[in-house]
């Protein structure tokens, strides 16, 4: 059985992003259409690669500020 090449370190597959996010790929496409998925790079053939320190980003600009006090 031939394995599959390994990922370079700081790129991920929109696979490996969804594992590690737990979304359905389905979801990923749906918000890269609405433009609020991470900045994505595309293949000459068609593939996605995404930056780690991209989605490290993205995620990071999705933290919600603490609750007030009062």
């Amino acid at each position: 059985m031939a394995e599959s090449p390994p990922t370079r370190r700081g790129y991920l597959t929109v696979e490996e992003v969804c594992a590690e996010l737990r979304i359905a790929r389905s979801t990923f496409y749906e918000w890269r259409t609405a433009r609020k998925a991470p900045p994505c790079i595309k293949l000459p053939n068609g593939g996605l690669r995404i930056r780690r320190g991209d989605l490290d980003r993205w995620l990071d600009g999705l933290l919600e500020p603490p609750p007030g006090r009062g």
